[in-house]
């Protein structure tokens, strides 16, 4: 309870109160007794009473989320050119008047649900798009009075702005801006350009109208059942056509594997004979130099030879026969030294024992 109705409460009780000594002095005055102190009290009830009204008449106060306009009947145009701010103030009793404005932020929502929005039943905003399809949008305005503007407000709309102006501008400009795209483009790539644009629009105009625009939210898009039906069909199309596109894309990879280990397969084998080839390499080049030692070795040493030729056979034989006047079982081979830079590796079949009879 603030001030002004406390005071209003004191004032009735002095009413109240001079009321009371009147029937009072009328109900002694009518059995012939005298109530001398009674006019005195009866004239200072009202005394009291009236400043009590007057005071409280001139004090109001105003909450913090309000704004005052004053009503005046002696002020130039019938108010006060300044609205009034939070806090307690004095106005001319029984010639002022304050009326009061929220400040605090406003939403209306225009919806197709029957549980939102101001307005009971489908109250989304119905459009054309640029191709002639029918969208149905919902949407919600988010705004409040500007505090320096609000005695405009008042001359202007009254506390009538958000039926006969909020409403009707914001579904216009939902409309106006919804024409200038086709529905693809509002389902997909243009929506958020598309909500920017009523943003810009309706806080201009709100602002033109004394209001300040705090936000635009484009809640949803509604299309009819035939064109859902459509876009449904449309979304199936391309959901099997990229399954295809992935089958192609996985039998594709597929194959580029299976390309890649041939490949790897064939490198490795040509590695592996080039390996071969290049050990096959070595090992020739390693026993042309050994042949070449030992054909040096022999040149040195021709003994050598017949040695090695000796203890080769001697192994094999258990029996020899000699021919009478024959001192030698087998002719010794000649040894012949080659020159080692043309010694080449030769295979010798293995020397059986001969026996020669008598």
């Amino acid at each position: 309870m603030d001030i002004g109705s406390l005071l209003l409460g004191l004032a009735g009780l002095a009413w109240l109160l001079a009321l009371g000594m009147v029937a009072l002095v009328v109900f002694n005055s009518a059995r012939g007794r005298s109530f001398r102190s009674g006019p005195a009290i009866i004239i200072g009830a009202v005394v009291l009473a009236l400043a009590l009204t007057t005071v409280s008449s001139g004090l109001v106060f105003v909450e913090p989320e309000n704004r005052g306009v004053v009503i005046s009947a002696l002020a130039p145009g019938g108010y006060r050119a300044d609205s009034i701010g939070p806090g307690l103030h004095w106005i001319i009793p029984f010639a002022e008047r304050v009326q009061t404005y929220t400040i605090s932020r406003q939403t209306y929502t225009m919806s197709s649900s029957s549980t939102e929005g101001q307005v009971t039943g489908d109250d989304s905003v119905a459009s054309r798009t640029k191709d002639g399809q029918e969208v149905l949008i919902d949407a919600s305005v988010i705004y409040a009075v500007d505090p320096t503007r609000v005695v405009e407000l008042h001359i202007a709309w009254k506390d009538r702005y958000q039926d006969e102006m909020v409403r009707p501008l914001s579904r216009g400009i939902i409309r106006e801006v919804a024409s200038q795209y086709g529905i693809e483009q509002i389902v997909s790539s243009e929506r958020a350009q598309m909500e920017v644009l009523i943003t810009e629009a309706l806080a201009a105009k709100l602002l033109d109208n004394n209001l300040v625009l705090v936000d635009f939210i484009l809640r949803d898009i509604h299309f009819s059942a035939e064109y859902a039906a459509a876009v449904e069909q449309k979304q199936i199309a391309e959901q099997q056509a990229q399954q295809a596109a992935f089958v192609v894309e996985s039998r594709r990879q597929e194959a580029e594997q299976a390309r890649v280990t041939a490949q790897g397969q064939a490198d490795a084998a040509i590695i592996a004979a080039e390996g071969r080839a290049q050990a096959t390499i070595l090992q020739a080049q390693a026993e042309a130099q050994a042949l070449g030692l030992i054909g040096a070795a022999l040149q040195d040493n021709p003994d050598v030879l017949t040695f090695r030729y000796i203890d080769k056979i001697a192994p094999n034989i258990q029996v020899i026969y000699l021919p009478s006047g024959q001192q030698v079982l087998l002719p010794l081979p000649t040894p012949t030294v080659p020159d080692a830079a043309t010694v080449a590796p030769t295979v010798t079949a293995p020397i059986s024992p001969t026996v020669t009879t008598p």
